[in-house]
């Protein structure tokens, strides 16, 4: 049952995946173009304006069988689309290893499934800032609404089995002032030269959804260790390299979500 379930979550985060990355690209377009025109409710190619048969739209097996190109004009989709569907599907099937079938109650399904609803926020926040450098306004609002709703479950899981004390408050607020603090003094430092408006919001996000401050430097150190592995060999050559962290941010908050004891032990 369990490896169904996995598999269950790794197709459906598949599917959003493809779709949160089709939203993206929409957006932008709506975005940047006067005179855009709505592409309509089938997914099109972006350069042919082509209809995108369903057995082509299949996430990650169509973009593999088809090298990334349109079936029809033959040019090239993009990587954006294929890592999208796969990152997400990933994410969802890590994700799925936090809760036990068995022996979850609903207050823990409630979690899990508010989890994955952030998730999917988290994640075109990084398909969009990873693709054209911001962060939408209400999608991070969203976001922090929904990792909100996720303290409160999670306080009241705690206050079931043991009674109050400070530390359900002064452990969600630091690992706030780490993540989201700590961007939002570099914003202000560097006039938006380091880091962008929106990372701060974002770092807030994430801080509020894993409540506590250890949880909050683990996903620092794990998004700079990404950012650096990722973006360092890209910057030879380029003077003024702008990096965008929300891709790994939202990497490193699935990873921590779902291994925070693993790495912790290893401290």
């Amino acid at each position: 049952m369990q490896v169904m379930f996995f598999i269950f979550l790794f197709i459906i985060g598949a599917c959003l995946g493809s779709y949160l990355c089709c939203q993206a690209r929409r957006l932008r377009l709506k975005e940047t173009q006067k005179d855009y025109e709505p592409l309509g409710n089938h997914s099109v190619c972006l350069s042919c304006k082509n209809k995108i048969k369903w057995y082509d739209n299949i996430p990650i097996f169509s973009w593999l069988f088809l090298k990334g190109k349109c079936r029809k004009c033959g040019n090239k989709i993009g990587l954006l689309e294929f890592f999208s569907e796969l990152g997400l599907a990933l994410a969802f099937l890590i994700l799925g290893t936090t809760i036990n079938l068995e022996t979850a109650m609903p207050l823990d399904w409630a979690i899990f499934v508010m989890t994955l609803v952030l998730t999917l926020s988290l994640s075109f926040l990084a398909i969009y800032d990873g693709a054209y450098g911001e962060l939408p306004s209400f999608c991070l609002t969203f976001s922090i609404i929904c990792a909100i709703i996720i303290l409160i479950l999670k306080e009241w899981t705690l206050l079931l089995v043991a009674p109050f004390s400070f530390e359900n408050i002064i452990a969600p607020l630091s690992s706030v002032l780490i993540l989201g603090g700590l961007y939002l003094l570099l914003y202000l430092i560097s006039r938006g030269k380091w880091v962008g408006n929106g990372d701060w919001l974002l770092g807030t996000a994430i801080g509020i959804a894993l409540m506590s401050p250890w949880y909050a430097l683990i996903v620092l150190f794990l998004s700079n260790f990404f950012a650096c592995v990722v973006t360092i060999p890209l910057q030879k050559g380029k003077r003024h390299y702008k990096i965008h962290f929300g891709p790994f941010l939202v990497m490193a908050f699935v990873l921590t979500l779902s291994f925070a004891d693993f790495f912790i032990s290893m401290i």
